[in-house]
């Protein structure tokens, strides 16, 4: 152990997550076993005994994030002290020899499916180095102990892994094949989270509509439908190649599940799509969203980007600006193409110059910002019902989410966070829109 006194139990921890969703998910669970060993969470790093750095391998510069980090942490505190550094998450996963040798301060290792030993391993930790960065066949959500959520709204990872090998991508390498939780202990997860008091529940998986665990996406949608006190149901992120006609037809029948898919595309460019190994074309997910919005005409759409992959024209890109303005996306996420050792577009010829792909990422995302705020313009005037979720900037302020995932600034008195507040949108900006309760408005209850 790396604090002042070796033999001392720690007694605050602190857990510092970088990059998706999924990690959000993992740090909160990490989060939950040191709880139940009597550990409490601290607010900063600075005031720790155990710092967990839960890592993300896909976004650039990721490894350099955490061993900036780590230089900070490993410096003595004003006591001689210094907190015990986990270094968790894909990069522990992909780079754990590297990190052992280059940041001889880190004190644990440890990898996305083998976090539920976190505990074991910083009780190894007092005497020597730790690491596990193994890809165990018992799934650690057995190992888990009861979640501890406070929040409206909550994460439910139903799926983890991918089988589908994108030539950009390490998903595969640091999370393992597709798995998916059974049914049975998603529903009961489920309907504790409830109990607890979560309204919203999304639920979470690398190729979350590829679940297959017992059912399909769509059938554990219409199952946790049923649970009496869930309002809100969502799925993210799904790959196009998954997105069968039973969970379009859940858009459709479900109430509970919101309007609004994160569906990634990546480019418009067929050409490109084909180098990138993604299985679908650009006509093919175009035809998607077409059943989509037959479906549910008012459903708002994501998705993410990358541009400058390698062998990427002009007339490559034009394709990905074009798409973007044919879908109209509520809102998209946009990266540069970095090389990930490892993955075949590594290697690949026609690596794009670092300028051209500066240049072309500043135009995308002025063209999705243009879209996003086209999309906030359009709802203005709908009423709605929004969640509220944390305290907004300015005094009476709570912000919240409208079905379609916009942040949502309502000024109701007496609201409380968890409230399910019905609204009319009467303005937009950029990221966010301004609301007026129905109460307010009308002087009736909402």
């Amino acid at each position: 152990m790396s604090t002042n006194d070796p033999t001392q139990t720690p007694k605050r921890f602190h857990v510092k997550s970088f990059g998706c969703q999924m990690n959000v998910y993992d740090s909160e669970r990490m989060g939950d076993l040191l709880s139940a060993e009597g550990m409490t969470a601290a607010d900063s790093p600075d005031d720790a005994d155990v710092v967990v750095l839960n890592t993300c391998h896909i976004r650039e510069k990721a490894a350099e994030k955490l061993y900036s980090d780590i230089g900070r942490l490993r410096q003595p505190r004003a006591d001689g002290s210094r907190p015990t550094i986990v270094a968790a998450g894909c990069v522990a996963q992909a780079e754990g020899a590297e990190i052992a040798v280059r940041a001889p301060a880190v004190d644990v290792i440890v990898g996305p499916l083998a976090y539920h030993r976190l505990p074991q391993l910083l009780e190894q930790a007092r005497q020597q180095r730790a690491i596990d960065i193994d890809m165990p066949p018992v799934p650690k959500f057995d190992a888990l102990p009861a979640r501890k959520v406070t929040q409206a709204s909550a994460f439910l990872t139903v799926q983890e892994g991918c089988d589908k090998f994108c030539t950009f991508c390490v998903v595969p390498y640091t999370r393992g094949p597709e798995t998916s939780r059974p049914a049975a202990d998603l529903l009961r997860e489920a309907e504790g989270l409830v109990a607890r008091g979560v309204k919203e529940i999304t639920l979470l998986g690398q190729n979350v509509n590829a679940y297959h665990g017992g059912l399909n996406l769509a059938g554990l949608i219409r199952e946790l439908a049923a649970i009496d006190g869930l309002a809100r149901i969502r799925y993210t992120t799904s790959h196009p190649r998954d997105m069968d006609d039973d969970l379009i037809r859940a858009h459709a029948e479900v109430d509970k599940l919101m309007p609004y898919l994160h569906l990634p595309v990546q480019a418009g460019s067929s050409r490109i799509l084909k180098a990138m190994n993604r299985a679908h074309t650009r006509e093919s997910y175009l035809a998607s969203l077409a059943q989509l919005r037959a479906a549910r005409p008012d459903i708002a759409l994501s998705g993410d980007f990358i541009v400058g992959f390698p062998g990427e024209t002009e007339a490559d890109f034009e394709e990905t600006l074009t798409i973007v303005r044919e879908v109209r996306y509520a809102a998209a996420f946009s990266f540069k193409y970095s090389v990930r050792p490892g993955t075949p577009a590594a290697t690949m010829a026609d690596q794009v110059p670092e300028d051209v792909k500066d240049e072309r990422l500043q135009r995308l995302q002025a063209v999705i910002a243009e879209e996003s705020l086209a999309f906030n313009r359009s709802t203005i005037g709908r009423r709605c019902t929004v969640l509220l979720e944390r305290p907004g900037r300015k005094p009476g302020q709570l912000i919240g989410k409208t079905p379609w995932l916009q942040s949502a600034i309502v000024s109701l008195p007496g609201a409380k966070i968890g409230d399910l507040v019905e609204v009319d949108i009467v303005g937009a900006m950029p990221n966010s829109v301004e609301t007026v309760p129905v109460s307010t408005r009308e002087g009736t209850a909402a």
